[in-house]
């Protein structure tokens, strides 16, 4: 008997796994097959007239890190190419010393973007903010997004959901370590389950402020 229910609760906690494991893979497919028209090389992006570049963190000298920098440089090439004509530069600086989007701002810089070509968001803690504020602070609705190919999918599936147009260039020019690779994968396995949570159902609303209009009609 009581080998039965041993085999019984084991069938059970195997089934709940399966289960489990399916609900948390099925929305990172989905969102995967969402972004892929919508991915696109840097050489054959369709241009747009804005490059949203999203936070990667910083080394504790404030420098920006290696998936960051790749970030950068890939938006500084669609601006060097004539693919957009500003870059907005979305990071968390909710402490006064850590400002990701003064250190993109000046690794840009060194690589030769014009000042006047960039714009910062100071806010865009989350990728769900960085969308949010890029539609109601600077009244974007037609962007290239720019990160690496392990977040590019849900940035593209927030951002196209909350209302800006969106197509994407992966920023992955060099090679990340397996054990890197795999972390940010799993990591956005769960990242999209709470992003549809966000974006269907919690609709959180980030840190906002007057609106910051990149471009500006001309009278």
């Amino acid at each position: 008997m009581l080998k039965k229910l041993w085999k019984w609760t084991g069938r059970i906690l195997l089934t709940l796994g399966l289960l489990g494991a399916f609900g948390l893979f099925l929305p990172r497919l989905v969102i995967l097959l969402y972004a892929k028209p919508r991915t696109y090389s840097a050489k054959d992006v369709p241009p747009r007239r804005v490059a949203i570049v999203f936070g990667a963190g910083l080394w504790r000298d404030g420098s920006p890190t290696p998936v960051l920098q790749d970030r950068v440089r890939t938006a500084a090439n669609l601006y060097f190419d004539g693919k957009v004509e500003k870059l907005l530069m979305s990071g968390d600086n909710r402490y006064v010393d850590y400002n990701e989007p003064e250190s993109m701002r000046q690794f840009a810089l060194s690589l030769g973007v014009p000042d006047e070509a960039i714009v910062l968001d100071y806010a865009g803690r989350r990728t769900y903010d960085t969308c949010y504020r890029a539609r109601d602070i600077f009244e974007v609705d037609s962007v290239i997004l720019v990160t690496q190919g392990f977040h590019l999918p849900r940035a593209l599936f927030l951002c196209n959901q909350l209302g800006v147009d969106s197509i994407g260039v992966p920023a992955d020019l060099q090679y990340y370590r397996k054990i890197s690779r795999a972390i940010w994968t799993f990591r956005e396995i769960l990242a999209t389950v709470d992003s549809i949570n966000d974006v269907y159902f919690k609709k959180p609303i980030p840190v906002l402020g007057n609106p910051e209009p990149i471009f500006t009609e001309v009278p």
